[in-house]
């Protein structure tokens, strides 16, 4: 069997979803999903095709090991090209699954547990009051997730910071004056309490502090047991990431921008988080980030993906976190989007109660819907060309 076209197209939800159609002399036909890649993705993967057509589609590793290596100095190691060739990985992945009639789990060595547990994104606002927070909470709640996550960040450099007039937030400083630092605390106290003491909440920073301001709101806290505290500061600085994480017990939580394991190595090895979150549609696909978990377990680091894929994506990453021993709980960030169920031809929300079920289905175990994907379609993008 030899791979005889590449094709993409791209679907507009949480950012563009690239979308990477491998085909086969043999008729089978596998896809895949990437993101965060941008329109750069699609022509990189143009320019990779003829180093791809007439190849033997199961030798995933070496192939993307391959041509990643051949175009280390295009950005090989962070970045556009990586998430490109993971959304060739996935492809293959599946392609493989549907070849040998198994499901992708089985290809990686079997499964550690039937069910991957998901965590809600959901969208508090700071300017929400108690009643209005309860509200959302209990919506996720009633969905039967038993985690979800808030943004603490939200509002604080849009201008005006409070609900009349108030000082305008510089967007260049990482620093957290008095009334932001409060304010993030009184939205997780708000949040805790109307989630009550058997659900888990995280909560994300997005990277937006100093080292002085991540500690002083970690350690604040404190007295909520949050389920992670995430990216507190910047992620390019390993070293300043360690001293938040070793001045306080709130779990650090951050990797979403890593790329490889070799861009999580120093944080796995120098013990920098209490909880790693690879991005799997993004930063080097199954295969690789498989080896990112395994590298972590040797540490006794729980593994918590980073999520915005579509059911396509995401269940190719419970796939993953299906094969590891040190898994966590993986996000799913589509909680207001109508499509979530359509974009997929078994019209079936893949989670129920908060956990996705693995099915016996071979490759990844779904199907997108063309039709649907299309009436999102990515402005300026082609279709599968």
């Amino acid at each position: 069997m030899k791979i005889t076209a590449i094709k993409t197209a791209a679907t507009a939800g949480h950012g563009m979803h690239l979308w990477v159609k491998v085909e086969t002399d043999a008729g089978i036909t596998g896809l895949g999903e990437c993101v965060h890649g941008g329109v750069q993705a699609i022509a990189i993967i143009y320019e990779l095709r003829p180093e791809l057509i007439g190849r033997d589609p199961m030798q995933i590793d070496a192939i993307f090991e391959e041509l990643r290596r051949r175009h280390v100095f295009d950005g090989g190691f962070a970045g556009a090209l990586i998430t490109a060739l993971t959304g060739i990985e996935i492809a293959l992945w599946d392609l493989k699954g549907k070849a040998l009639g198994v499901p992708i789990y089985e290809l990686m060595g079997g499964k550690f547990r039937d069910k991957i547990r998901i965590y809600a994104d959901c969208q508090v606002e700071p300017n929400m009051d108690f009643g209005e927070i309860q509200r959302v909470v209990d919506y996720v709640l009633e969905r039967g997730f038993t985690a979800f996550k808030i943004d603490l960040d939200i509002g604080a450099y849009s201008g005006n910071r409070t609900r009349g007039a108030g000082l305008v937030k510089d967007p260049f400083n990482y620093t957290a004056d008095q009334w932001e630092h409060e304010r993030m605390v009184k939205l997780v106290e708000m949040v805790t309490t109307a989630a009550g003491p058997d659900v888990a909440v995280a909560a994300d920073v997005h990277t937006r502090l100093d080292v002085p301001s991540a500690i002083r709101l970690a350690k604040e806290l404190e007295r909520f047991h949050l389920l992670w505290l995430e990216e507190p500061v910047p992620p390019e600085n390993v070293a300043a990431m360690r001293e938040v994480k070793r001045a306080t017990s709130t779990p650090i939580c951050a990797g979403e921008n890593l790329y490889l394991r070799h861009g999580f190595r120093d944080l796995i090895v120098q013990q920098a988080v209490d909880v790693i979150m690879p991005d799997i549609p993004k930063c080097g696909g199954l295969s690789e980030c498989r080896k990112i978990a395994n590298l972590a377990e040797i540490y006794y680091i729980p593994f918590a993906p980073h999520n915005v894929a579509s059911p396509i994506g995401t269940m190719a990453s419970a796939h993953v976190c299906a094969t590891i021993p040190n898994f966590l709980v993986m996000e799913f960030h589509w909680l207001h989007r109508d499509f979530w169920s359509t974009i997929i031809t078994s019209k079936e929300d893949i989670i129920q109660n908060g956990y996705i079920t693995l099915t016996d289905r071979p490759g990844i175990g779904l199907d997108l819907d063309e039709t649907v994907a299309r009436q999102h379609q990515y402005p300026g993008t082609t279709w599968f060309v």
